[in-house]
């Protein structure tokens, strides 16, 4: 029996109508090739019973199965991981993310992203700090142990990480300063951001460092920014400078058309500050 809730987004709720093999079942009930059914076990797009498998198992009369048939695909592993790796030791690196990819795994899709490419790569488990959206690249930490993971989450939340950011933006840009707004609390994307306070929304700040206009028309213009982003919300600087009406040039998400083949906006992480072991580490590109 199967459910038609998700089913817009390729999601597929499914009681098992009998016992047999998971990759059987569910390529017969929803019409699929054995080796596609496979594929979507490998990238972790099949629940069984509420968690995630990645192997061929035999199920039961009426077991629940939840396969998420559309699942949204990155690029493949094929990155020079020693040429991104800016830096390395027993508990972290400082790794320039590209374009394109999540840093971690997603509901639908376990294998590419930033995480597991580095973590193959390396043959060790490590662990997420913080975050860059899919379409930012640049500078990101990623932890070797739970112990600095936990330390520099401490850090990102007394505001001791400083990081900045270059965005080419569509327009002549905000004027150089803070900006400050505050955003509703929602896991939707893309997010909504006001000038103004309201209740239980979230404070988002960030700072125009400096601005070049490089292009420059009557119905054309684009400016380079340099941010330093003062509080580390989802899509924030995508959101913020939006809502001003200077979207990020190729974000779509937020107004602009689009200008990259592949999913990426013009927004780069730079410069990473940050103390460990009561020393300043300072990386930039």
């Amino acid at each position: 029996m199967q459910s038609a809730r998700g089913f817009e987004y390729g999601v597929v709720h499914l009681l098992s109508p009998r016992s047999g093999s998971l990759v059987d079942i569910i390529g017969s009930e929803l019409h699929l090739k054995s080796s596609t059914v496979e594929d979507l076990l490998d990238l972790g797009a099949i629940y069984y019973e509420h968690h995630r498998v990645q192997e061929n198992l035999l199920i039961s009369d009426g077991d629940y199965l939840r396969i998420h048939t559309r699942p949204r695909r990155f690029p493949k592993n094929d990155y020079a991981w020693n040429d991104r790796i800016l830096f390395q030791n027993d508990d972290f690196i400082v790794v320039n993310k590209p374009a394109a990819l999540p840093v971690h795994a997603s509901v639908d899709n376990l294998r590419e992203n930033l995480l597991t490419y580095l973590s193959e790569h390396l043959s060790i488990k490590l662990y997420v700090t913080h975050r860059l959206d899919v379409p930012t690249k640049g500078l990101i930490v990623i932890a070797k142990t739970s112990k600095f993971q936990t330390e520099f989450n401490k850090e990102l939340t007394a505001r001791g990480v400083r990081k900045i950011y270059k965005a080419l933006v569509l327009g002549k840009g905000p004027e150089v300063g803070l900006l400050k707004h505050y955003m509703e609390p929602s896991p939707r994307a893309p997010k909504k951001v006001s000038r103004n306070f309201h209740n239980g929304w979230q404070e988002c700040v960030l700072e125009v460092l400096s601005k070049i206009v490089v292009k420059t028309s009557d119905q054309d213009s684009q400016t380079e920014l340099k941010i330093e982003l003062h509080t580390g919300r989802t899509h924030q600087i995508r959101a913020q400078l939006a809502i001003e009406g200077f979207p990020i040039l190729g974000d779509t998400a937020y107004g602009a058309l689009k200008f990259f083949e592949q999913e990426e906006i013009a927004l780069d992480a730079c410069k990473l500050s940050f103390l460990y072991e009561k020393s300043k580490m300072n990386f930039e590109i």
